[in-house]
């Protein structure tokens, strides 16, 4: 008997030394992986295949890779499914006003800059405009993939008619013909409103997925059958099941938590966030109409973006392009998850399109055109209201 006190005394000993020891798991809203809530079982499998194929799945020339990529799996550039680093930045090019990419028989819109072995990596043609792109975070794509086309048209102001300085417009987009038409999609000149991208320039998740396959890791489907080094027609490489598998994950990962809600100093701060303009192109709040995924429809979320393009001015123009946007304008991002973005990004800011900026501030002073207004009101904010406002954009 005494024997076996020792070693309930020895594992309540080791139980305890444990709990010590182990780091707590970290709380809901300081991680942006996670599944939204009120799936159904079946939902919640369909999730975690997602999650292995876009987390888990590193691809070798054996299962596709290449012969020329940028990445070997989807999760390298999104670590925990949040914004990338510079050295996952993408390059894109050839196309410098509306009428199309002119270089994709010569290795456009992306550089693949990466190649398996026995093959030449891309280089970027002499003269040619091109931009960097930081690769997003992931979350909360599903509700902004339900953001009905009318509430998108009706935050645009194209000709500043309230004159308040600011006239976002949508990127009108000709539609691939593997994507899915929404349930009422508005249409100009047979163009469709992109709401993915940094430009905009994406239709949907499906899109989105497919030519991040093809484009980032050289990865076939019957989606995009086109080879990117050869440019022939090829067999698929990654079947429609994992794509559709993907595409239902990056729906239903949950929304970015605010955090510290009712810290005065993070309420005063969103008060001076409205008060100078941020709120009229990083909306707040927005609602999804219909959704096929059940708990996704007719729902009022806060994702800080209007889904519009805006003129950036100057200093944010690459002098390339996507659809039907201009050289200068870009889409506004959302802000959900911002305070999070160190996370992923190796403890450091990397902020804009580009990852230019290293401070939240230091984006902020880079905002021009349209949100020159906000900038200069910013500036002219004391350093209390400054600390205030940072408050409460890294709580987000």
């Amino acid at each position: 008997m005494y024997k076996y006190f020792i070693f309930f005394l020895l594992f309540i000993y080791t139980f305890i030394s444990c709990k010590k020891i182990m780091p707590s798991a970290p709380k809901d809203d300081e991680i942006l992986d996670g599944p939204i809530e009120g799936l159904t079982s079946a939902q919640l499998k369909q999730f975690i295949k997602g999650d292995i194929a876009f987390n888990d799945e590193v691809f070798t020339p054996q299962t596709g890779l290449g012969p020329i990529f940028v990445a070997n799996s989807c999760g390298s550039c999104h670590a925990g499914d949040g914004k990338g680093h510079p050295f996952t930045t993408l390059i894109r090019f050839g196309q410098i006003d509306s009428t199309g990419n002119t270089w994709l028989n010569q290795g456009g819109p992306q550089l693949q800059n990466r190649a398996i072995p026995g093959y030449e990596p891309e280089n970027l043609p002499n003269n040619i405009s091109y931009s960097k792109i930081l690769p997003p975070a992931n979350t909360g794509l599903g509700y902004l993939d339900a953001v009905t086309d009318a509430d998108i048209l009706a935050m645009s102001d194209p000709n500043d008619s309230n004159g308040d300085g600011i006239s976002g417009v949508p990127n009108w987009i000709n539609l691939p013909n593997y994507c899915n038409k929404r349930i009422n999609s508005i249409t100009q000149n047979g163009k469709y409103i992109g709401r993915f991208g940094k430009k905009a320039s994406t239709y949907d998740l499906l899109q989105q997925t497919v030519n991040a396959y093809n484009q980032d890791m050289g990865i076939n489907s019957s989606f995009e059958p086109i080879d990117t080094y050869s440019k022939l027609l090829v067999d698929p490489e990654v079947s429609n099941q994992t794509i559709n598998e993907v595409i239902f994950y990056l729906k239903t990962l949950k929304t970015p938590l605010q955090r510290n809600v009712n810290d005065i100093e993070v309420k005063n701060g969103k008060e001076l966030f409205i008060s100078i303009g941020c709120d009229k192109c990083h909306k707040p709040e927005l609602k999804t109409g219909y959704s096929d995924i059940e708990v996704l429809s007719n729902k009022i979320f806060y994702p800080y973006t209007d889904l519009l393009l805006h003129n950036m001015g100057n200093s944010l123009d690459d002098n390339y392009t996507e659809g039907n946007a201009k050289t200068y304008e870009w889409r506004t991002p959302a802000l959900w998850g911002l305070g999070l973005s160190k996370n992923s990004q190796g403890g450091n800011y990397f902020l804009m399109h580009d990852g230019r900026a290293k401070s939240i501030e230091e984006a902020i002073l880079l905002h021009e055109g349209e949100s020159k207004q906000s900038n200069t009101k910013y500036q002219n904010l004391t350093s209390s209201e400054k600390q205030k406002l940072m408050k409460f954009l890294e709580s987000l």
